[in-house]
């Protein structure tokens, strides 16, 4: 079996033009089908819950039945948007979602000379591109599932923290440490500590569960 990666990256939304629609209408995208290149330059497919207003736009209405609204937006040549990047190097945009003025978008490489080639691509075109997280399927010959971690994504006080509690034995059993012994040697109160360490907790183990943004 190939050893295929998932990549799950972000943009500033505004770098898209089905994120201006998606935005307006307040709601989000619930399937897309691909992203594709040709001689007229890069289509991709996608459905929403919720109507969107498209007159002014670069995206058009193409299905509707009952609460699902497929539309379509071509993107033509040139740098356009990292949907279409990705579908000029034959990669499929698995999951779009917007969400506080993020994009984020998940596809997936054949191998890690793909992905580097593609990634690099999209850090020319798009230089605010956030790596949010790569996950490896394991090979024939090897049963690890490696997933990317993020620690981008802990602020300064929260990695502090947990590095802090790990070192004074803070997760082993029994405890080395509790939260009032751990809290007095960060100079914070307990409860400080127990949010900074639930915030830190929550953001590793959504990398983990590949959950979260």
């Amino acid at each position: 079996m190939a050893s295929g990666i998932r990549a799950t990256v972000a943009f500033p939304a505004s770098v898209c033009p089905i994120a201006a629609c998606v935005q307006a209408a307040g709601t989000a995208v619930t399937n897309v089908v691909t992203s594709v290149a040709g001689e007229a330059g890069c289509v991709t497919e996608f459905a929403t819950a919720q109507p969107l207003d498209v007159d002014d736009s670069d995206v058009v209405s193409v299905f509707s039945r009952g609460s699902t609204h497929w539309y379509r937006c071509r993107h033509g040549h040139g740098e356009s948007c990292p949907c279409a990047r990705l579908g000029h190097f034959e990669c499929a945009v698995a999951r779009y979602a917007v969400r506080e003025e993020t994009l984020t978008l998940v596809f997936y490489a054949s191998d890690y000379e793909q992905l580097q080639t593609v990634v690099g691509d999209l850090r020319e075109h798009f230089p605010d591109i956030d790596i949010k997280r790569l996950v490896r399927s394991p090979t024939d010959t090897e049963e690890t599932d490696s997933v990317y971690v993020d620690r981008g994504r802990l602020t300064d006080r929260q990695l502090e923290t947990l590095e802090r509690a790990y070192e004074m034995g803070y997760f082993e059993r029994p405890r080395r440490a509790n939260a009032t012994e751990i809290a007095a040697a960060l100079e914070i109160d307990r409860s400080t500590f127990s949010q900074h360490l639930a915030a830190a907790e929550t953001k590793l183990i959504e990398d983990v569960l590949e959950r979260g943004p």
